[in-house]
């Protein structure tokens, strides 16, 4: 009896798998075993760099205020503190995003921080 080995199925496998790998260089998107490797590692490079894109955000958004305080004469952890001491709930995001667009409101939530004892 011949032996069986599932054709289609297999190379509809291997077809799916080059088919994440279109784009990559030379036998990484030719070659089966190196297209598989290659799509893991991205696979595990893309789930991690989700995750440092939220910290570099976070990061930018940090920059962003603290020199917006420093415009104001106040540090930006002082800023921060005082922020939670008034019991204003307003996250490092939006807070950038008052400081860039809105001047006078920042200017404001800096002084009620300041006010803060």
């Amino acid at each position: 009896m011949p032996r069986a080995t599932n054709a289609p199925a297999s190379r509809k496998r291997r077809q799916r798998r080059l088919g994440l790998a279109k784009g990559f260089r030379g036998s990484r998107s030719k070659l089966f075993r190196q297209a598989t490797e290659a799509v893991d590692r991205a696979m595990v490079m893309a789930t991690e760099h989700r995750k440092q894109k939220k910290r570099s955000y976070r990061g930018l958004w940090i920059a962003r205020v603290s020199a917006a305080c420093r415009e104001r004469g106040i540090s930006y952890s002082r800023l921060i503190e005082g922020l939670t001491k008034q019991q204003i709930a307003l996250n490092r995001k939006m807070l950038s995003e008052i400081a860039i667009h809105d001047p006078d409101g920042f200017g404001a939530i800096v002084e009620q921080a300041r006010s803060a004892k």
